[in-house]
């Protein structure tokens, strides 16, 4: 492929990425590429996933696929890779094809791009493999949580070590991992809490309720850490609250969860992001009910928090490190100690019947996410990393 004239080309690497766009699957790899093709010519390599083409132009980038396994039971990177692996072992079939097709295609990749920055979403494997097949382009490392909350034996934390001390720069969520990352040998002068941006320029303006229901609201994959099964455990006990919850996601705690709510949660599955967008606007509470899992893995800042904060939205969410530093105590939404159903059943029944304080709360909360979390202004500071980087390297 020929340069785009005048730009450095970059190469993002990931596995998270969504087969079409609005597919439910979350996008930020995908918006923060749209931002960085602005000014790089850049190209996205993923793994396949059903329903994904092979190569496809999106929003002014590249996007190429690399298989890894016969297409039937080809699925270990739809969705998470690791809950997947936990939700069916037999996946761990899958894990090795997929490092050495990763590592094949990457390698192709910057023989044939010839890259002058690599940006790769999480330390393992993206960052490794980086690591491996072009140890002399500057590589960006930016790791939303799971990889580095949990993945902790020996051989892992070594592994995690050898790609960090290496790193042009390494970009976080929240503060605490960026400690981690420096404890596991980063550059503290070349790491930045950074989270991933939320796209906020079609959301709808949230419509306050005109009857006396509480809508709820929760977005996230049905895995541990995001606690679902606390929030169903806390609206039992709001027998004086008119409430209604509506779950959107899906994962492989969705059976067990679904046989234990109670009356009135809905469970709708993956939605798109029209469908997500509609959702922020027409409820009273958006919860992020976070727990830290027995493996120690736990959420950095989940991008479906910021879309909910960006609707205007009211939050109530787990104090937790990332979440918090966004959610503003009392100013911005309300914050539970995790795990903590009834901590959290106080905070719902708080704002229930209070519509004027919700509505200052969403206020605020659009306003900060706007500011500090949008999609335009996390890029443009991704990009001007990018940028430095390259010039240095000149």
């Amino acid at each position: 492929m020929e340069r785009i004239l005048g730009k450095s080309r970059l190469l993002v690497l990931a596995s998270t990425f969504p087969a079409v766009p609005g597919d439910g699957t979350p996008e930020f790899v995908a918006d923060l590429a749209s931002e960085q093709a602005k000014h790089f010519d850049t190209a996205v390599l993923v793994p396949a996933v059903p329903g994904g083409d092979r190569n496809e132009q999106r929003n002014g980038f590249r996007v190429r696929r690399f298989r890894f396994f016969p297409r039937r039971w080809e699925d270990l990177a739809d969705g998470a890779i690791i809950e997947n692996i936990r939700t069916r072992k037999s996946r761990l079939l899958q894990v090795v094809p997929f490092l050495l097709a990763e590592t094949v295609a990457t390698f192709r990749a910057v023989r044939r791009g010839k890259p002058d920055i690599i940006h790769a979403h999480w330390i393992i494997p993206q960052g490794i493999v980086a690591r491996l097949v072009a140890p002399t382009t500057p590589t960006v490392i930016t790791t939303l949580g799971g990889d580095l909350y949990a993945l902790n034996s020996g051989p892992f934390r070594a592994l995690k070590r050898w790609v960090l001390k290496r790193a042009a720069y390494v970009t976080v969520m929240n503060e605490e991992m960026a400690k981690l990352v420096v404890d596991l040998g980063a550059d503290p002068d070349r790491v930045e809490v950074l989270p991933m941006g939320a796209d906020l320029s079609t959301v709808r303006p949230h419509v306050p309720s005109t009857d006396d229901t509480l809508r709820l609201l929760f977005v996230g994959r049905l895995v541990e850490k995001k606690g679902v099964s606390v929030l169903l455990q806390a609206l039992r006990s709001l027998e004086d609250v008119n409430w209604e919850l509506t779950v959107i996601g899906d994962g492989p705690l969705r059976e067990s969860l679904e046989a234990s709510a109670s009356e009135g949660v809905t469970f709708l599955g993956t939605q798109g992001r029209e469908a997500l967008r509609e959702a922020y606007a027409n409820s009273d509470l958006a919860l992020f009910p976070s727990v830290p899992t027995v493996n120690g893995d736990q959420d950095g800042l989940p991008v479906a928090l910021l879309e909910a904060m960006g609707s205007g939205c009211a939050i109530v969410a787990s104090d937790l490190p990332g979440i918090s530093e966004a959610v503003v105590e009392g100013e911005t939404g309300l914050l539970v100690e995790p795990n903590d159903s009834d901590a959290l059943a106080t905070a719902i029944r708080e704002l229930a019947y209070d519509q004027p304080r919700r509505k200052v709360l969403g206020a605020a909360a659009a306003e900060r996410a706007n500011e500090r979390y949008s999609k335009a202004a996390i890029g443009k500071r991704y990009v001007e990393i990018l940028q430095h980087i390259t010039d240095q390297s000149v």
